[in-house]
């Protein structure tokens, strides 16, 4: 597997995946002032010339949503997803899409300072964040005792929240992102 890679992107997010998976993997670098996320050889990978993009033999993934989706399913033996059936796998799939359709671009709101158009599609980031509190119930993670690629994406987030000083953390959601960033392979500042 490659995983096309730059620091300052959501690849972060790939990367901490694929280590939670215990995958063997290549980085590749791309350096975004040479565009190489634009060349053909990339578009051929991610046709929307952003990073993160996996590519595992001949099967190419982009977005970090379908990453995290993917590599769960394809390493069962790390546990990341519920298993294809399970009644929580459900509640798994909802919680994936709410991180990319709701915490992130909620934040993104937050971060630049925008006011939440209730037309765009998404809550604003207090909304999400009763959310997140109410789903994390009293487990250590949204599975309980059970980590899953879902806290790998919307903790993500709330890691980022924090490096990037946006706002008050909520005592509950604060604790939580304390034992993502004590996993050993949980993103890092300026991973």
């Amino acid at each position: 597997m490659k995983l096309y890679f730059n620091p300052q992107s959501r690849a972060v997010i790939a990367k901490w995946m694929l280590d939670e998976c215990g995958a063997a993997y290549e980085v590749v670098p791309i350096d975004f002032t040479k565009r190489e996320h634009k060349s053909a050889e990339f578009l051929s990978i991610n046709p929307a010339g952003k990073l993160p993009a996996l590519a595992d033999g001949d099967a190419k993934v982009f977005e970090t949503g379908a990453i995290g989706l993917y590599l769960a399913d394809k390493f069962p033996d790390a546990k990341l997803a519920p298993k294809v059936g399970a009644p929580e796998r459900g509640r798994y799939l909802s919680l994936m899409a709410y991180s990319i359709g709701q915490v992130e671009p909620a934040l993104g709101d937050r971060l630049l300072k925008l006011e939440t158009d209730q037309h765009r599609g998404w809550s604003d980031y207090e909304t999400v964040l009763d959310v997140l509190e109410r789903e994390l119930g009293g487990g250590p993670y949204f599975f309980g005792a059970q980590f899953t690629a879902a806290d790998v994406m919307i903790g993500a987030m709330l890691i980022w929240q924090r490096w990037l000083k946006a706002g008050a953390e909520r005592p509950k959601l604060a604790a939580y992102v304390d034992r993502l960033l004590a996993r050993p392979h949980a993103i890092k500042s300026g991973n």
